[in-house]
């Protein structure tokens, strides 16, 4: 247990880095003399250098031992926060944070190797979970906190507050993680780390990401203006509901996985058609404030609880090849959220207003169920069973 929680410590260090920028965003864009859209850049930046330089980092490190890695990416981190709190101008804040996002999506990646390789297979997706809860946590704690600071001693204090976080990081991955965690010099060529992405298990469950990241962020990314405009509640209880919903994520995504490790595809199929259902029932009472938050609650606890047992199922069917496959997890939530946003912006700009954004998402739910009973019946027809891990050295 020790160990996993080593690995949540520096996870939910990068999640807080990641999303706690918007919290202050405005003095960011202030301090370095820019406007508010271009210091924006500073979030698409930072998903783009998860996306694509994430996979390519995982790849060109595979023959590092890992806990050598992990504290390679930890160490980056935390340099790269003391950076971002003396960057001089916003070229340089720019380029730190894709940096740092580049070392944040190698890190999920080989965290959730590292994790699922400490425990029993049945604790899998628990494993996945706590590593995931440490975004989750991260909403709930860290961007708050983080945002505090930042309106109390400006933005700059945030980061180096980041720093220290990543110090405290690798203390934890130095003395709680086993020297043993495995190595990436397996025998395993960059062909084979592709050719499990064919696994239907794996391809279907990238689609899966999408959809879900389609259901979740196509709303989330506009849930102010929603709660503002449609709900109609004050400004200032706004920060509650989004709090609620975190924590609604926090005990979803412990939540997901206890069922992945009981029954992962039923479970999985079960909850997709219950996101379908919550996101027409947010259609339908986003007028009314008491049951529009209740069902963002439920919704954001869907969300995560969801998203363990498709990344658990991923890391289960590249078992043999996983290096590729891992660093592709982090990096399609990412490229999900950009497509869902960007998808969102769409449908508003083309007049369809707030609420046909749920539906969208409801829609995109009922694709999974179908994706996901499909792929499960495939799987059951053929008899499959896992591959086993690669021997390392």
């Amino acid at each position: 247990m020790l160990p996993l929680i080593a690995l949540f410590i520096a996870a939910f260090a990068f999640g807080t880095t990641e999303f706690v920028i918007a919290g202050v965003l405005p003095q960011v864009a202030d301090g370095l003399g820019v406007s508010i859209p271009t210091a924006g850049y500073l979030v698409s930046g930072y998903a783009g250098g998860i996306a694509i330089g994430g996979p390519l980092l995982t790849l060109a490190t595979k023959a590092i031992s890992r806990k050598a890695l992990l504290l390679g990416l930890a160490a980056a981190f935390t340099i790269g926060q003391a950076a971002c709190a003396l960057a001089p101008d916003f070229a340089s804040m720019l380029l730190l944070r894709i940096a740092v996002a580049v070392a944040h999506g190698a890190y999920f990646g080989v965290a959730m190797v590292v994790a699922v390789g400490l425990v029993r297979q049945d604790q899998r997706g628990m494993a996945v979970a706590l590593i995931l809860s440490g975004l989750t946590v991260s909403n709930v704690i860290g961007v708050p906190a983080g945002t505090a600071i930042g309106n109390v001693w400006g933005w700059r204090a945030t980061f180096w507050v980041m720093c220290a976080l990543g110090v405290v990081s690798i203390a934890a991955i130095t003395a709680l993680l086993p020297r043993k965690t495995g190595s990436s010099r397996q025998s395993v060529s960059f062909g084979n780390e592709v050719r499990v992405l064919a696994r239907q298990q794996v391809w279907t469950s990238l689609i899966l990401m999408l959809m879900l990241m389609i259901g979740q962020f196509g709303l989330f990314t506009y849930i102010t203006p929603t709660l503002l405009e449609i709900t109609g509640l004050d400004e200032d209880l706004v920060p509650w509901v989004l709090l609620l919903n975190g924590v609604g994520a926090t005990i979803g995504v412990l939540l997901g996985g206890r069922l992945a490790d009981w029954k992962l595809m039923p479970s999985l199929i079960t909850m997709l058609f219950m996101q379908a259902v919550t996101l027409a029932v947010i259609y339908a009472v986003s007028p009314y404030p008491v049951p529009m938050v209740v069902a963002i609650i439920i919704w954001g606890g869907l969300s995560f609880a969801i998203g363990t047992p498709i990344q658990t199922r991923i890391l289960t069917w590249t078992a043999d090849a996983s290096n590729l496959a891992s660093s592709l997890i982090p990096a399609g939530f990412n490229v999900g959220i950009a497509l869902a946003a960007s998808l969102g912006a769409a449908m508003l700009n083309a007049g369809y207003g707030y609420r046909s954004l749920p539906v969208v998402g409801a829609m995109a739910m009922l694709v999974a169920v179908a994706v996901a009973f499909a792929s499960h019946v495939q799987e059951w027809r053929s008899s499959a069973t896992p591959p086993l891990p690669a021997a390392a050295e």
